[in-house]
């Protein structure tokens, strides 16, 4: 087995609650409480759930735009938290990039495109002007650019040609694993599958893995080597895409995928029943006791609210539930 590029350790992030003057502390909204994950290299690992399930306070902790309150991150086996600040900059944060959801936002329409995929070639290293143009054409032709298309401002391309940007914004550095937050959700479906082949095609010419956050399940299953159900701030089952995608195990797995616009094969939608989740999820301040999905489970017994459930293995793949059998 493979040592894993990126290893998540029982990752908690509580945000205080404060009230009055003096900003006294009430309670905690529990983000993420207690997720671990592994992301190999050259593969790809998709975080899925609903809003407020935790996914996107995740991909920050990884990113470290989030202090976590517990937990620990490896890279490449060592402990990232044991690192000095000049040994972050140096080994750490240039590996680890970022493509944020919305291409409209995430650039300063002030620069133009030479100046922004270049950006982190000028701050991180110490290239000449002629080195860092011949890299910015470079990347350019890597994403489906053409080298004229660094001369102009982003309010100049489309949806989809925004994304090839900050793609190779990301590649500027050389890094090993990509953050993809929602990379084709406010993409118009024509151009969806476009980026995604481009993402796949450069995951294997670069041999980059990948931590993917979305909630459409036909993109996770189109890039997904592995996935992770989210729920409540906690992942509720993880497994193999394609094994997952044929054989959920937890109700609310299988409630997504029931629930989703997944067009399967024919051979798969036999015996498949729609499943309508009642409800909405608790508050992140105050979860429920036991199984967090129990008040919304239509499989839910009386002990789901009061034993919380541990980890049933079955091969590559797990579920946290009491009456997985």
């Amino acid at each position: 087995m493979t040592e894993a590029l990126l290893e998540a350790r029982d990752l908690t992030k509580y945000y205080p609650v404060t009230k009055g003057l003096l900003q006294r502390t009430i309670g905690w909204v529990r983000a993420i409480d207690g997720v671990s994950f592994s992301v190999e290299q050259g593969k790809t690992l998709s975080l899925v759930g609903e809003s407020g399930a935790g996914k996107t306070t995740t991909a920050r902790a990884v990113l470290l735009l989030e202090k976590l309150t517990s937990g620990l991150l490896f890279f490449e086996g060592k402990d990232i938290y044991q690192f000095s600040p000049s040994q972050l900059k140096a080994l750490y944060r240039p590996r680890v990039q970022a493509v944020q959801q919305n291409p409209w936002s995430s650039m300063n329409p002030r620069m133009r495109v030479r100046d922004i995929v270049g950006e982190p070639l000028a701050v991180n290293t110490k290239q000449t002007k002629k080195q860092i143009r011949d890299r910015v054409e470079q990347l350019l032709a890597q994403v489906g650019l053409r080298p004229d298309h660094a001369e102009s401002y982003p309010h100049e391309f489309s949806g989809g040609q925004r994304q090839r940007i900050a793609v190779a914004r990301a590649l500027a550095l050389n890094p090993s694993l990509v953050v993809l937050d929602e990379p084709v959700s406010a993409l118009d479906v024509s151009i969806r599958a476009q980026i995604m082949n481009l993402l796949k095609d450069l995951q294997v010419q670069n041999n980059l893995s990948y931590l993917v956050i979305a909630h459409n399940l036909a993109t996770v299953r189109y890039m997904a080597h592995t996935v992770a159900i989210m729920y409540l701030g906690q992942i509720v089952e993880y497994g193999q895409a394609e094994e997952l995608f044929q054989q959920p195990l937890h109700p609310y797995t299988r409630a997504l995928i029931s629930a989703s616009l997944l067009i399967l094969p024919e051979d798969e939608e036999k015996g498949k029943q729609q499943i309508i989740l009642t409800g909405e999820m608790p508050s992140p301040l105050n979860p429920p006791s036991g199984c967090r999905f129990h008040t919304r489970c239509a499989e839910a017994q009386e002990e789901c609210s009061k034993v919380i459930p541990e980890i049933k293995v079955i091969g590559t793949h797990w579920v946290k539930c009491l009456h997985y059998n």
